[in-house]
């Protein structure tokens, strides 16, 4: 990834050395990576709106809105990844990387892999 503005589900208070958050609908903060030339430019943070299950409509929107083009997620259901298809955003499967800056570096050199189907959350259980 060469330019763009990625979201990446943290631990409070989010920021490149927080912990990333296992499940896109149930962070508590998104951490917002901007890339020029593959190299970070600029980090802010932004606040998950609340939300009922089946609600993340709104977060995606959020993201959208805020220029996101791609999110690192551990899980994420059906409903929100559709959202963000929709919206032109890729999702990448952050693996192993437990750290918001392991997760960026890791897709900056182009070793992160896209979130398959069969790794979407089917609502039964949280990552």
């Amino acid at each position: 990834m060469k330019e763009g503005r990625i979201a990446v589900p943290s631990v409070a208070p989010g920021g490149l050395d927080s912990e990333r958050s296992e499940h896109f609908g149930h962070c508590e903060v998104f951490t917002l990576v901007d890339v020029k030339d593959g190299h970070i430019e600029g980090v802010t943070t932004l606040p998950n709106p609340p939300h009922m299950q089946g609600g993340c409509m709104l977060t995606v929107n959020t993201l959208a809105q805020k220029g996101v083009t791609a999110v690192i997620v551990g899980g994420i259901g059906r409903g929100p990844l559709e959202g963000l298809r929709k919206g032109q955003i890729q999702i990448y499967f952050g693996g192993n990387a437990t750290k918001v800056r392991d997760a960026v570096e890791t897709l900056l050199q182009g070793k992160m892999p896209l979130l398959s189907d069969a790794q979407v959350c089917t609502g039964e259980h949280h990552h």
